[in-house]
């Protein structure tokens, strides 16, 4: 493109709008604002300006000068000479550290301080993600000035340095020996929540060291959110040792969970789990950004209470945390009802699946989908659903269940643990607990209370059992569900 080319569409913008001239990038026209470090790479310019040259220096000993006088293009954010006097001794002294300093201050391509985004997160070269917020701002420091350019890039002078801060799992690694909630996120790197943690510790193991590192080997991390994540912003409410201790008591008497290690209490374990587990947000929320009410990603709902919070919020690189005296969460939130939809099982007994049909229907409460076995000519058809992570306590039986036929017919449930098929004969263990037949009223759309279960222990349900009625006269042994919804009880 000529120099002639770039005025005239200049004179064209200026004679469509006055407001487009004030979004141009400034780095599109650096070629004819008169800058004599256009000519000069970015570690020259920031060297030799008088208020920057501290850093230009530290470049220099680094080795990011040459880095910095590549073809590729950079961006620095470069701290006043008064700026760099705050620096710690302890970082100027450790050439690693030095350079993990200085490389948090570069950002490979450039970052303008005009753009369409009024906020910008930033890889620098420390391989931490810090928020560029227009010509205001890049993380907590502010923007002296904003847009000199140089040959290869562009440089922003800021008041403050940037000092690398530790994310938020590397922060729960600190407290470690002085958190009991810390701590305990920590062992879950030895201790495994499912079967498919171990098998990504395996993996993970056979593949080296590194691999995928603690969001893989660590079943918080894996399963809740990878708080060793540079890239993403989140939230961590980290409870002190009295108010840790006092939630994860009162889940105690819903995950009994029998250990056949006498060294292990798997009870304390999985209840201190589902109580951690709703701790964390996929989301920093700054200390005025704080909702009145949180849900975690599991559904559970509680009210945050400000006044419960220790001290100042902790800014972290990838997130914040506050220590919290306690985080009161109602048992009636955080034991949740467990939905089954009856379009989804994974399996059928005694029949054909020509009998099957699923549904998309409509009434007075909206789009729903439905499971309808019709006319299947032989008696007690089967369709199979499991449960997962179901707590040691009653819980009501209920069924949301439409009979478009003109007559009534009769459905029961069976809850077990295990079963088998050998030479296609079913063989059904560990029984939990049967509902009776109970009768599906015709064009009923309500919810219905069918029965209970108890449940002695924490756990999986792998066999629930929606069975049809004892007789193969078609029309009578129909089954039909558009929901199961086991509701636990509070002791």
């Amino acid at each position: 493109m000529t120099l002639l080319n770039i005025k005239y569409r200049r004179i064209l913008a200026s004679v469509l709008t006055l407001a487009m001239i004030s979004c141009s990038n400034p780095w599109d026209d650096r070629e004819d604002n008169g800058d004599e470090n256009l000519s000069i790479t970015l570690s020259e310019a920031l060297t030799n300006r008088a208020e920057t040259s501290e850093f230009g220096k530290l470049l220099v000993e680094t080795g990011y000068d040459k880095i910095l006088a590549t073809s590729k293009t950079y961006t620095v954010f470069a701290p006043t000479n008064t700026a760099m006097s705050q620096v710690s001794t302890d970082i100027l002294d450790d050439p690693e550290a030095l350079k993990q300093f200085v490389g948090n201050h570069i950002a490979l391509t450039t970052y303008s301080s005009v753009r369409s985004e009024d906020e910008t997160q930033i890889k620098m070269y420390s391989n931490k993600y810090l928020l560029f917020k227009g010509s205001t701002t890049i993380d907590d420091a502010a923007i002296v000035t904003a847009d000199h350019y140089a040959a290869n890039g562009v440089f922003h002078v800021i008041d403050k340095p940037l000092t690398l801060k530790m994310n938020i799992w590397q922060y729960i690694n600190s407290r470690a020996g002085s958190s009991a909630m810390s701590d305990y996120l920590l062992s879950l790197k030895q201790f495994s929540i499912y079967q498919a943690d171990s098998i990504a510790k395996v993996l993970s193991v056979e593949r080296g060291a590194g691999y995928l590192s603690d969001s893989l080997t660590n079943s918080y991390l894996k399963n809740v959110y990878n708080l060793n994540n540079e890239k993403n912003s989140y939230t961590l409410f980290l409870m002190e040792d009295a108010g840790y201790n006092s939630e994860v008591d009162k889940m105690k008497p819903y995950l009994i969970k029998p250990s056949n290690d006498p060294d292990i209490d798997s009870t304390a374990i999985y209840s201190k789990y589902f109580t951690v587990r709703d701790m964390a947000f996929g989301k920093k929320y700054e200390l005025d950004e704080l909702p009145a009410t949180l849900t975690s990603k599991y559904g559970v709902e509680f009210s945050v209470d400000k006044t419960q919070i220790v001290g100042q919020p902790i800014h972290l690189s990838n997130g914040i945390v506050y220590i919290m005296k306690k985080v009161d969460v109602l048992l009636t939130k955080r034991l949740l009802p467990t939905k089954i939809e009856g379009e989804k099982n994974f399996s059928h007994f005694n029949g054909s699946s020509n009998a099957i049909y699923y549904r998309e229907r409509k009434d007075q409460f909206g789009v729903y989908n439905d499971v309808l076995v019709l006319n299947p000519g032989v008696p007690n058809f089967m369709l199979n659903y499991t449960a997962k992570e179901l707590y040691s306590t009653t819980y009501n039986v209920y069924w949301r269940a439409i009979n478009e036929q003109t007559n009534v017919f009769s459905q029961s449930i069976r809850f077990a643990g295990k079963y088998e098929i050998i030479n296609n004969t079913v063989t059904v263990s560990d029984i939990i607990g049967n509902i009776a037949p109970t009768a599906v009223q015709v064009r009923f759309r309500e919810e219905v209370l069918v029965g209970q279960i108890t449940l002695g222990k924490a756990r999986n349900i792998d066999l629930i059992s929606l069975i049809g009625a004892n007789n193969s006269t078609n029309g009578n042994n129909s089954l039909t569900l558009d929901y199961l919804k086991l509701v636990p009880v509070l002791k």
